[in-house]
């Protein structure tokens, strides 16, 4: 916390409640969209709210980098978030562009593994957070509902390994066809 004169500035970095019934009834609405949270029920996401942390980033401020342990899911609320894969010193790629309602880092509430790539803020964003621990204690102290998530978490993993799976295919056959 700053303190000026007349001021007092908050960082954001510690909230984790949301301030208004507009901003809850906003992520709870993200949150019935995705998988791992759509099978709740609204009681049920009430709970899980007082695990959701909300962060603001600025245009081209790190979220977390390639190689940092891998702590949290992260659901843009508003803004752009670009996720880059550094593969050498001169060479770094684009893997994809996400915004409002989107998600990413699912992975890290399945394993303690590095991130395996950057995310960066593309234009100024505001993101809510799970954190691991939080939603480990969640699931210690709500089992059938941390069923429900990490069940719904499975699935949006299986759904992307099936995705990659049929891109490898594709890229694969391509290149048989130029040769």
């Amino acid at each position: 916390m700053q303190e000026n004169k007349n001021t007092i500035t908050v960082s954001s970095f510690w909230s984790n409640l949301f301030k208004t019934p507009a901003e809850r009834d906003e992520i709870k609405l993200v949150l019935t969209s995705m998988p791992p949270f759509k099978e709740l029920s609204s009681r049920d996401l009430d709970l899980l709210l007082h695990i959701v942390h909300n962060r603001v980033y600025a245009a081209n401020e790190f979220i977390f980098n390639q190689g940092d342990p891998g702590i949290g899911l992260y659901i843009i609320q508003s803004g752009e978030v670009r996720i880059e894969k550094q593969i050498d010193k001169n060479q770094k790629y684009t893997l994809a562009v996400f915004n409002r309602g989107d998600f990413f880092g699912e992975i890290a509430l399945l394993d303690d593994d590095a991130r395996s790539a950057s995310a960066i803020a593309a234009k100024d964003s505001k993101l809510a957070v799970i954190f691991k621990p939080d939603l480990d204690e969640f699931v210690e102290k709500y089992p059938k509902k941390g069923i429900k998530i990490l069940q719904g978490i499975s699935q949006i993993v299986a759904t992307r390994l099936r995705n990659i799976n049929q891109d490898f295919i594709t890229l694969y056959f391509q290149s048989l066809n130029k040769q």
